[in-house]
């Protein structure tokens, strides 16, 4: 066990006016599996990229232990086994040197293999290919995979034999940044078991059922500070809003104090200048008791002023980190019948392959159907071909005649320019448009970059703001929440659950499924 500590850290892009952190401080245990969370664009993946070095920051980051960041990148066409062993160490170049050592077979070269052979042995380089086979098999993989041209696999299988990878290397940290992006409910359970069954890692992820399975501390990056909890997202999200509700409560009272106390001061106040006043005259009392008396008002005038004063410094203090959100709106149109879609034993195949296989649903009014099947069982084929893409298939899909369908896709690549250029050729209603985004937490300097700049959540926000500027029959969202933020899910959630627009998504966030779906069609 070791601490990371973060002391007085700030941190600005050059191209930026205000700081993502500032003096900020904190202590991590490296035995921790700490879920890392917060609004899209406060800073989470920058923090990742701190603490790998990657940015010039002030303040001190300290740590006994080595990091490595989760996806890492992959280079050529190497097969799975070489891209895994490499990341872990480099076994290919140590094994090439210590051949070379023995070759030359001199003194100097014998002391440089032996030298080698203690690192090579140190990090299990005899028996590291048997590692990753049994490191790989307890993420459900195939071991034919090692065999394999890395960039062949899915990129579920990519997501594991990393995650394998690294929990290999020696004394190291990981920096695990939305592993869940390209994991089916299996996979997520299976990467969630995992992880439980390690240590030391921070966890980026916005799926809350995800992070119940894995972490037991939080670190969240709030409005205005970061606070480090121990529990899973439950707990934290449970002392929050216990922590909310006292503060609004409490706000509340401070109010109503200030109010009751500004009225006395006045009051008071102004009983003292009358019984000032009443010295003056030729028929006046005793001047001394009256002065006494006075004086005696005026001290409790600013008694009560010194306690107003105290009660507006508390009230400051409160509320500084209750996330507000809007509340977002969609206009669903209403269709002149009750069925809009009607599929009938329809089946897909790629390159002979079977992908569906006489599939059956209807899509009625007011239904929010969720697609639910492995990675590769077809489910984005068949949101595209309800989209009108020409996709072979045999079967029936019977879309109803006149239908709007708003469709929001899983990838994102091909958003670009400016965001004036993308509302004038979609079409949109920039005004809703743009009042959708700022409710989602994106304000007016992301609104002015081209859109390929944006984090990859706030583009997928452009796509759920397009969506539901749209007023359609039926929504088409192909995992929409990747890569979005807890905040704006529980937004989406709550918009869904009071419009109910008619709904045919995938989605592979536990939570969203179970608050949102009306009826669920295994492929």
């Amino acid at each position: 066990m070791s601490l990371i500590s973060v002391n007085n850290l700030t941190f600005a892009y050059e191209t930026s006016y205000e700081n993502i952190f500032e003096n900020t401080s904190f202590e991590i245990d490296t035995d921790w599996r700490l879920g890392f969370i917060g609004r899209n664009g406060r800073g989470k993946t920058t923090f990742l990229k701190l603490l790998m070095g990657r940015y010039n920051y002030s303040g001190t980051i300290t740590a006994s232990t080595n990091f490595d960041y989760f996806p890492f990148e992959t280079k050529g066409e190497l097969n799975t086994l070489d891209v895994a062993r490499n990341a872990i160490a480099p076994f290919g170049i140590w094994e090439e040197e210590m051949n070379r050592c023995i070759t030359e077979n001199s003194d100097s070269s014998m002391k440089e293999y032996g030298e080698i052979l203690d690192l090579y042995i140190s990090n299990d380089g005899y028996i590291i290919n048997e590692l990753i086979e049994k490191e790989i098999r307890k993420l459900q993989v195939s071991t034919d995979v090692l065999s394999r041209p890395f960039n062949t696999l899915s990129n579920g299988e990519r997501t594991k034999v990393q995650l394998a990878a690294l929990f290999l290397k020696k004394n190291n940290f990981l920096l695990i940044d939305e592993p869940t992006n390209h994991l089916d409910f299996e996979g997520r359970n299976c990467v969630a078991g995992y992880l439980n069954s390690k240590k030391g890692f921070i966890l980026v992820s916005h799926d809350r059922h995800f992070l119940d399975s894995t972490v037991d501390h939080i670190l969240s990056i709030n409005k205005n500070n970061i606070e480090v909890q121990k529990g899973n997202f439950s707990s934290w999200q449970e002392n929050k809003d216990r922590q909310d509700n006292f503060e609004i409560n409490k706000n509340e009272k401070l109010k109503k104090e200030i109010n009751q106390l500004e009225e006395s001061f006045r009051r008071t106040a102004g009983w003292s200048d009358k019984i000032e006043k009443s010295k003056i005259g030729e028929h006046s009392p005793d001047r001394g008791f009256i002065g006494h008396k006075a004086a005696k008002m005026m001290k409790r005038a600013k008694s009560i002023e010194r306690r107003k004063e105290n009660s507006i410094d508390e009230k400051r203090n409160l509320l500084k980190n209750i996330e507000k959100y809007d509340s977002l709106k969609v206009i669903p149109l209403d269709y002149h019948k009750n069925t809009l879609v009607n599929i009938d034993n329809i089946s897909v195949s790629f390159n002979d392959r079977p992908i569906i296989n006489n599939l059956s649903f209807s899509v009625n009014k007011g239904d929010r159907v969720a697609l639910r099947g492995k990675n590769g069982s077809g489910k984005s084929t068949l949101l595209k071909i309800l989209t009108g893409e020409n996709l072979g298939y045999d079967g029936t899909v019977n879309i109803g005649s006149n239908l709007n369908i708003s469709y929001v896709p899983q990838d994102t690549s091909f958003l670009n320019g400016s965001f004036s250029n993308f509302i004038l050729n979609e079409n949109i209603n920039e005004s809703i448009f743009r009042t959708l985004l700022a409710k989602l937490d994106m304000d007016s300097d992301d609104l002015s970059k081209n859109i390929e700049e944006l984090s990859e959540g706030q583009k997928k926000k452009v796509l759920i703001a397009k969506s539901l500027s749209q007023s359609a029959h039926i929504y088409v969202w192909d995992e929409p929440l990747n890569f979005i933020d807890v905040y704006s899910r529980i937004q989406i959630e709550e918009l869904i659950n009071e419009f109910s627009p008619t709904m045919i998504f995938v989605e592979h966030d536990f939570m969203f499924n179970e608050n949102i779906a009306t009826k669920i069609i295994e492929l």
